[in-house]
């Protein structure tokens, strides 16, 4: 019994191996024709046209057709690396596209993972999330404002204010009975800090953080632009040196917050408490303190140009070496109120008839450095009624 393979398929390969042989020699032929037209003939023709019937020695006939076929040899030659520098390119950009899509398939697995890791019951597997999204949202322009809104949307629904869970310090605990919030819920300072890391190169503007319990939070050094605290709970929370300009702050409570050098321009803190808070040396110009309540503030050197204090009550607050001269005072209480030489008021204001108390300059501020953070200072009993 024969073992080979049957005649007709041996013979159909054996024609079919014939054939491609007859191809390959007839454009093996065809490019040799080519080339010689190009090189052998086409010179000729060249040469022929421009002399135009002038009679020249065959060496100079010879001579001016090998020039020719230089030329013709440099042009085929620059073709040649032309058409694979063109292949290369779209080599590369295959290559690219490629990397491209595998990096984002990547990026978006992490991101997925990072996402279900929230959802965690587990402490440290949170944690671990939104440690991922914040490596994710710095390496991926593209994910970064997804990875704000959903810092934001985490801080809102495990920090709401009024609190909520059994394990969250009820509303009416005295400030200095709360432990501070990397203590009390670690995952939820971690996603506050990455949110104003974050937000120096968001490009959408707004970000939500309203009616949130951020009471003795770390934001010391944040960035917080046009960011929405409208009705939130930040009392003692540190935000030495961040930025808050052009910040919602409606309705706040910065009771006894630090904000010693921070940004505050053209905020909006309507109708906010801000007894007893620190604004040394703080940025106020164009803020709108419209009916807040800024009793006992420590507002020391601070940039006031263009605030709006309408109906403000600053009685008793620290106002020695702060520039109000173009601070709108209208309607504002100021009995009490301590001013030095350095005070800067209004041209037509009247501090003596406001009842504020002429003092004297407290001299250069301490060190940041040698005073407790925010989140963890002991607030002193606030002498003015609620």
């Amino acid at each position: 019994m024969g073992t080979g393979e049957p005649d007709g398929e041996r013979r159909a390969r054996h024609n079919g191996l014939v054939r491609r042989r007859v191809t390959a020699g007839l454009l093996v032929g065809a490019g040799l024709v080519v080339l010689g037209t190009v090189f052998v003939v086409l010179p000729r023709m060249v040469v022929e046209h421009d002399l135009a019937g002038v009679d020249v020695t065959a060496q100079d006939r010879l001579k001016a057709t090998n020039d020719v076929r230089t030329t013709l040899v440099q042009v085929v030659g620059g073709l040649v690396l032309l058409f694979g520098a063109y292949a290369t390119w779209r080599q590369l950009r295959v290559n690219q596209d490629g990397l491209r899509a595998t990096q984002e398939g990547y990026v978006t697995d992490r991101f997925s993972r990072a996402v279900d890791q929230l959802g965690s019951d587990k402490l440290d597997v949170r944690i671990g999330g939104l440690h991922a999204l914040w490596r994710i949202a710095e390496q991926s322009a593209r994910d970064r404002e997804a990875i704000i809104s959903i810092q934001a949307a985490y801080l809102r629904t495990h920090l709401p204010w009024p609190p909520t869970g059994p394990e969250t310090p009820a509303a009416d605990v005295h400030i200095n009975d709360i432990p501070p919030l990397e203590t009390r819920a670690a995952d939820a300072q971690v996603a506050l800090t990455a949110l104003g890391v974050l937000c120096r190169q968001r490009e959408q503007s707004w970000v939500n953080l309203s009616i949130t319990d951020l009471r003795r939070a770390d934001c010391d050094g944040l960035w917080f632009p046009e960011v929405n605290f409208d009705r939130a709970c930040m009392e003692a929370a540190g935000l030495y040196h961040a930025n808050l300009t052009q910040a919602s702050l409606v309705s706040v409570n910065l009771r006894h917050a630090d904000l010693t050098t921070a940004v505050l321009r053209r905020a909006r803190c309507i109708v906010a408490d801000l007894r007893g808070a620190k604004l040394v040396r703080t940025d106020l110009r164009d803020a709108d303190f419209t009916e807040t309540d800024l009793r006992e503030a420590n507002l020391r050197k601070a940039d006031a140009h263009g605030a709006v204090f309408h109906r403000a009550d600053l009685r008793m607050a620290d106002l020695r070496g702060t520039d109000l001269s173009t601070a709108d005072l209208a309607g504002a209480r100021l009995s009490g109120a301590l001013a030095s030489e350095h005070t800067r008021w209004p041209a037509d204001f009247d501090p003596t008839a406001a009842g504020v108390v002429d003092t004297a300059d407290p001299g250069p501020e301490p060190s940041p450095l040698l005073q407790p953070p925010g989140m963890t200072w002991q607030a002193p009993p606030l002498r003015s009624a609620p």
